[in-house]
Formats: structure tokens, C-alpha cells, sequence
């Protein structure tokens, strides 16, 4: 049965009126009772965050062992913390580590999450298997890889703490096994995403995979790449209870980080807490730049799907 045209109009109109009016009170219960939702969060954020990064910031200028008692001393603590060689050399660690783990987790990830894309069978068992330890935290990953590195290393008589550059090289395995499966996870919900016509367009058009990888995926896919690198490199510089729990520094504060070497600094060396309040200030702008670079030059290169 079909109703006349005149009907179905008035039909039509009635939803839209409908959908407007539902509209129109949802908005005026949110420009009532926004406060209630949002204040106290931002409260939160203000007390939690802002005011204590701001006496930090100060902080970081002073001379204290208690927020109570700081004397201020201007750029004093700044220029203990670059004559500090352990800070430098924990930056150069924390670089060298960072640029390792953002390249070998990317490129791994985005590999495994092209090949479970596919039509394998058992895609979601692989899936849940590489994203597994990413559920373990930090600490109990470092001291399970402890044991099975010395393991390995007892062979040659040597240990993790029997050099910085096995620390090192531990730490990276680590990170890599931990953060991989996390952004698999992130590259193939981009994957899934991407527009099937511009890839069978390419199939038609005779492009091989070499070709429709670099020239269709990869430059698609970029929006996902953004995100995991703005993760990986955040996280390669945030690394602490990995570092701790693997090494702890050893030997001699040669395999530990910037978190761990602004934490010692600031809880281990008597009359140093200013100094460990500006290497951390440093440490936020340091991560920052970074960040906001890497993510200006990998926004750069995406395109319209």
C-alpha cells in the first residue's frame, strides 16, 4: 500500500520536528547542568596538574628540601644539571634507546598487523598473543627479562650489569616485546579503514604490491604512523620502572635513563633537590620539542583518503 505523497511529506517533517525538539532539549540540559559535570573534573585537573607542575617550575629555580622551606638561587640549579656528566649521559642513552625502539616497534608492528589483516586463520588468537604483554606492567616485565637475559648471558660469564651497552641492548628488547603488539593493535584498526576502492583501483591499474604499498598504504596509513610514533617516542623518554627493574642503572649509572637518573638525583643526593627539579623542568621541555616535531613532520605527510 502507498501513501499519498502529500502524507509521506508530513511524515518526513514530523521526524525532522522530532529530532530537532530532542535535539533542542538535550541542549538546554547541557547549558543547565554542564557545571555539574565539568567543574569538578577541571578542578581535579587544576589541583592535580597545573598548580603542582607551576611549583615546579618555580621550584626549579630554588634551593630546598621542602616545598616550605625553598630559597630561591635563579639558574644555579640549571648549570649543576648540565655540568652533571650522568644527566648527560643518561640523555644521550635515553635518545639512542628512543630512536631504536620508534623505528624496530613501528616497522615490526605495522608488519605483523599488515600480515594479521589478511586472510589467516587464527588472525585473533596471533592478535591476543602479541598484545599480551602489554598487560604486564613495566616492573614485572623488567625482572623476567632479567632472569632470561643473565640466563643467556651466563654462557659467556657475563651479566647484564656487567656492561651498560647489555643493558642497553636488554632494554630494547624489552620495550620492543612489550609496545609491538600495543601498536599492532593501533595499525590494524587503520588497515581496516582504509578505502577498498583505491586499493582495487590499483590492483586494476596493474600496480604491484611494492608499488601499492609505498604509494597507497603507507601514505594512507599515516594518520596510524602519527600516532604510534608520537606513543613510541613519549614512552622511549618516559621509561623508568622498565629501567629499574632490569638493571637499575648498573654498572656504575651507565645503563639508566633520564627518569631514573632526575629521580636519584632528586631522592638520593643530599642537597640536590632543586638540581633534580630542573633536570625534570628540562626533561618536560626536552619531551615536548621532541613530540611536537616528530608530530609536525609525520602530520606533514598525510594525505586525503
Amino acid at each position: 500500500m502507498e501513501f499519498p505523497p502529500a502524507l509521506t511529506r508530513y511524515a518526513e517533517w514530523r521526524r525532522k520536528e522530532s529530532r530537532q525538539a530532542m535535539i533542542s532539549m538535550a541542549g538546554k540540559a547541557i547549558r543547565k547542568w554542564w557545571a555539574l559535570f565539568a567543574l569538578p573534573t577541571f578542578a581535579a585537573f587544576i589541583i592535580g596538574f597545573v598548580i603542582p607542575f607551576i611549583m615546579g617550575v618555580y621550584l626549579s629555580f630554588c634551593k630546598f628540601t621542602t616545598v616550605t622551606d625553598a630559597e630561591f638561587v635563579g639558574l644555579k640549579n640549571y648549570k649543576r644539571a648540565f655540568a652533571d656528566k650522568e644527566f648527560l649521559h643518561a640523555l644521550g642513552f635515553s635518545t639512542a634507546l628512543t630512536i631504536i625502539t620508534t623505528i624496530v616497534i613501528n616497522v615490526v608492528a605495522f608488519a605483523i598487523a599488515y600480515m594479521l589483516t589478511k586472510a589467516i586463520k587464527g588472525s585473533n588468537i596471533f592478535r591476543s598473543v602479541f598484545f599480551m604483554p602489554n598487560l604486564i606492567g613495566g616492573i614485572i616485565l623488567g625482572y623476567i627479562w632479567m632472569l632470561l637475559l643473565n640466563g643467556i648471558l651466563a654462557h659467556w660469564g657475563r651479566a647484564l650489569t656487567y656492561s651498560a651497552t647489555y643493558g642497553f641492548w636488554g632494554l630494547v628488547i624489552l620495550v620492543c616485546w612489550q609496545q609491538i603488539g600495543y601498536m599492532m593493535i593501533i595499525y590494524i584498526a587503520g588497515m581496516q579503514s582504509l578505502p577498498t576502492d583505491v586499493l582495487e583501483a590499483a590492483s586494476v591499474d596493474g600496480a604491484n604490491g611494492t608499488q601499492t604499498m609505498f604509494k597507497i598504504i603507507i601514505p594512507l596509513m599515516m594518520p596510524s604512523i602519527t600516532v604510534c610514533s608520537f606513543l613510541c617516542v613519549t614512552n622511549g623518554f618516559k621509561l623508568y620502572d622498565q629501567n629499574l627493574a632490569l638493571t637499575n642503572g648498573a654498572p656504575s649509572n651507565m645503563s639508566e635513563g633520564l627518569a631514573m637518573n632526575i629521580t636519584r638525583t632528586f631522592y638520593g643526593r643530599m642537597g640536590w633537590e632543586g638540581v633534580g627539579q630542573a633536570k625534570a623542568v628540562l626533561f618536560f621541555i626536552l619531551v615536548a620539542i621532541v613530540a611536537l616535531i616528530q608530530n609536525k613532520l609525520t602530520t606533514s605527510k598525510e594525505v586525503e583518503a
